[in-house]
């Protein structure tokens, strides 16, 4: 079990603990019976409403809390969750504004720790300043601090929520770079298939070319000397010497039947390259459907292929905010034809960035097309459509009949 508490779970039940123990003053009150018994009903009566103030703020927290970690860095932060950010923070300060303690900085310090998940660096760092000093007037007027002291509990709270937001910051980067580290190691997988595929059809395309043009040779200018010989000869002789040209023609016929054997098979297997990318993608479950077997002989195309389909799943993560993937490739007569399809977003206006211009201009060099439909709330869907071969390619722009 202690396996599954990353970082970010470490994180967000340290959070809701913190938040249970600010709970503790308000147990206190509830298990005092004379805390009220000395006030007169009117009094009494203002401060049981103070008091109910004070829960639902504390109560508000809590909520908030929970549902803005849920999924803590496994999502793109949106307009949602930085107004939500918003009423934590109000809802600390109500705290210590009802209670008239110093509690907001405790909870502001709760707060720091999502600061780096949610807001870019420059920007969290201005709202763990901002809502710091905003709990100055708090302490002056609640809880009855002199200014001088207000200021100094201020900015020792603040370097605690520093600590703390110095902490959640590095945790942050260190996700980052094993997301990074896992990007790449699936790259590389994908990539060190691809090659070793490659290896596999060079090898093959070297040891069929190797038997043609020496075996072959050599066979057939020998099935013509022992054709000659036949004719020279005579009696018992001249049997041997058909038998032996029969044999030389079958050893021929084999020798070609092999050669097409390895050309035939010296395919690569697209398949065992893409799925590597699909393998231990956090926050995105991908289903790859590749129809078996789906080969390629131009091992440049499956290239492009791999760097297209690494692509999508980047902009999947990063830019989609999508939960699903799902991705199909087969084979269209003497085309690849590929799609993918997100649950993300989605958006009104395509805006091409640098990766899907990239995409397209890697399959329009090798005669392939891309088509991208959107709208928000349907996530993305792409269409891919390249070429088997340079033969098909050059059939359907008319260069070959």
């Amino acid at each position: 079990m202690l396996s599954r508490l990353n970082h970010i779970r470490l994180l967000r039940y340290a959070g809701l603990f913190t938040w249970a123990m600010v709970g503790c003053w308000l147990l206190n009150i509830w298990l005092d019976p004379g805390y009220l018994q000395s006030e007169s009903p009117a009094v009494q009566t203002e401060m049981r409403l103070v008091i109910l103030r004070w829960v639902i703020a504390y109560l508000t927290f809590g909520a908030v809390y929970w549902w803005i970690t849920r999924s803590l860095g496994q999502r793109r932060p949106g307009y949602v969750d930085h107004a939500l950010l918003l009423l934590l923070t109000l809802a600390a300060i109500g705290v210590s504004y009802f209670s008239s303690t110093g509690l907001a900085s405790v909870l502001l310090m709760v707060m720091a720790g999502l600061l780096p998940w949610l807001l870019p660096l420059r920007v969290g760092v201005a709202w763990l300043v901002i809502s710091n000093l905003a709990i100055i007037p708090v302490y002056v007027n609640a809880v009855d601090f002199p200014p001088v002291i207000a200021v100094v509990q201020a900015l020792l709270y603040a370097g605690f929520s520093t600590f703390v937001f110095v902490t959640a910051l590095v945790a942050k980067q260190q996700a980052e770079a094993r997301e990074e580290q896992r990007r790449l190691n699936a790259e590389l997988r994908a990539t060190r298939a691809l090659l070793a595929e490659s290896a596999r059809v060079n090898e093959r395309t070297r040891i069929s070319r190797e038997l043609h043009d020496l075996l072959g040779h050599h066979l057939t200018a020998l099935s013509l000397n022992l054709e000659v010989a036949g004719h020279l000869s005579e009696g018992r002789a001249k049997e041997h010497v058909q038998q032996a040209h029969t044999l030389a023609r079958l050893l021929l016929t084999d020798v070609r039947e092999a050669v097409s054997q390895l050309r035939e098979g010296g395919a690569i297997d697209l398949g065992a390259a893409l799925r590597p990318l699909a393998e231990n993608v956090p926050a995105l479950d991908i289903a790859m459907d590749i129809e078996s077997p789906l080969t390629l002989d131009d091992p440049e195309r499956a290239h492009v292929l791999l760097r297209c389909t690494q692509e999508i799943i980047t902009n999947a993560v990063r830019h989609a905010g999508a939960r699903h993937l799902w991705i199909t490739a087969r084979r269209d007569a003497d085309r690849i034809a590929m799609t993918a399809r997100d649950d993300g977003r989605g958006a009104d206006q395509l805006t091409a960035g640098n990766g899907l211009r990239g995409m397209r201009e890697r399959l329009q060099q090798y005669g392939g097309t891309l088509d991208i439909d959107t709208r928000p709330g349907a996530g993305f869907s792409l269409h891919l459509s390249l070429p088997a071969s340079a033969s098909a390619k050059a059939v359907r722009e008319g260069a070959l009949p």
